[in-house]
């Protein structure tokens, strides 16, 4: 098999590209810019793919870039720009530069995010829910969405990956947490009572691995392990696994006060996903529940 991929770099993307090869398939990987390697091809947000050429034979692409919606303390109107342009717009140009080949690739799995489902409270989510009411990251999700089905006009098998928070070692939500609550500092934000719908890295890959090779998944697939937990559990869990106190607690104004809008869409949001396609589709999870993923992932 033969797979184009955006994103090759990311923490997400190494671990798949990684799993991609050892099962022998062949990954082209899309980069901004290009070492000369055989293995690489340039294209960019704003122009697409530089040589579409290069394209023709694979069998999917897999397209994980995008701006990352942390790494700062607040988002600022140039940060959101970045955020939305990333994914929309770069999501276009990459499904217009498929429509210039002969033979368009049999699938296109495209990264999303629960972020479309927007704060719910306790509302049991499933990939037919609709769509938040309100809020930057629900805008965002519906219109990447949206860019990524335009792939369905060339005959192509679209897949809208809707990560949750994506736990591993080497990047992610865990990797940014885990400094704080080692240094004894971690604990619950806001009420706490918030749902946190989580999956770990090594699902993430197993998951697109099975959504490549399943035709009958289409459209939107949630990317989070079968048990939600709230955000109070998750800090008990993280910290016990850690062997450290989880005493602290921030606020919610004061998380809203700093952060603005992030917090209030990222941090403190309920969000009580799950994965009914893959698990109907008998996709055995890795990592079903927290307490298991820590064991692992923290060892």
């Amino acid at each position: 098999m033969r797979i184009a991929m955006t994103g090759a770099t990311g923490f997400i993307g190494r671990a798949v590209a990684a799993a991609l090869e050892e099962q022998h398939a062949e990954v082209l990987r899309l980069v901004r810019r290009t070492t000369g390697a055989a293995n690489e091809l340039a294209w960019s947000v704003e122009e697409g793919v530089s040589d579409v050429s290069r394209l023709e034979g694979c069998d999917a692409v897999v397209h994980l870039a995008g701006e990352s919606i942390a790494g700062s303390l607040r988002w600022t109107s140039a940060k959101k720009e970045r955020i939305r342009t990333s994914r929309i717009q770069g999501t276009r140009n990459l499904v217009e530069s498929l429509r210039r080949l002969e033979r368009p690739p049999r699938v296109f799995l495209c990264a999303s995010a629960i972020g479309y489902y927007g704060n719910r409270g306790e509302e049991l989510l499933t990939e037919e829910s609709t769509p938040g009411s309100r809020g930057f990251l629900v805008e965002v999700a519906r219109e990447w969405e949206a860019a990524a089905q335009k792939a369905t006009e060339l005959g192509t098998r679209v897949v809208n990956l809707r990560f949750g928070i994506v736990l591993g070692r080497e990047g992610g939500a865990l990797a940014q947490m885990l400094p704080i609550f080692r240094a004894g500092l971690g604990g619950r934000l806001g009420s706490g009572q918030q749902w946190w719908s989580w999956i770990s890295i090594r699902d993430v890959v197993g998951g697109i691995l099975h959504t490549l090779s399943h035709d009958e998944l289409q459209g939107p697939v949630n990317f989070t392990a079968p048990e939600p937990v709230r955000n109070a559990e998750f800090t008990r869990l993280l910290a016990r696994a850690l062997h450290r106190p989880a005493f602290f607690h921030a606020p919610g104004f004061i998380l809203r006060l700093l952060m603005g809008e992030m917090a209030e869409e990222m941090l403190l949001a309920s969000s009580r996903v799950i994965p009914v396609r893959l698990q109907t589709t008998n996709y055995a999870f890795v990592h079903p529940t927290l307490d298991v993923a820590l064991s692992d992932l923290l060892k």
